[in-house]
């Protein structure tokens, strides 16, 4: 069992950025790829990265603007987001999948367990 918390989200202008952090607990946690996925209003769910033992990826609308690390002591991962847009507006959840970030990463029945997820919230 993993449980999964996430924080920091908020308020933020056009360009600017926050950090969010994934907490994670139980004995298996580090077995598992972490990543993290947005939900905008009226919209599809999408993915935004994943990070594992094989390294970070990103979607590509957030390449160049997000970055994905780990703290392993505090078993928290990190979502650091620059060049913030009013559509990166949404929940931001994260999500632990047994093993790898593999070619399958963005797709979301590949993790099982989930957070509660966080607000994200971009004015123009």
């Amino acid at each position: 069992q993993v449980g999964l918390k996430e924080s920091g989200g908020g308020l933020a202008q056009l360009g600017g950025s926050l950090r969010l952090s994934c907490g994670a607990s139980g004995s298996t946690w580090g077995h598992y790829a972490i990543g993290w996925f947005r939900k905008a209003a009226g919209k599809e769910g999408e993915a935004v990265s994943c990070l594992s033992d094989s390294g970070p990826v990103y979607a590509g609308s957030m390449k160049g603007r997000f970055s994905i690390a780990l703290d392993n002591a505090k078993h928290t991962v990190f979502l650091q987001m620059n060049s913030l847009k009013p559509e990166d507006t949404g929940v931001y959840y994260c999500a632990a999948g047994w093993g790898e970030c593999g070619p399958s990463w963005n797709f979301h029945l590949g993790y099982d367990y989930w957070g509660q997820g966080t607000q994200v919230t971009v004015s123009s």
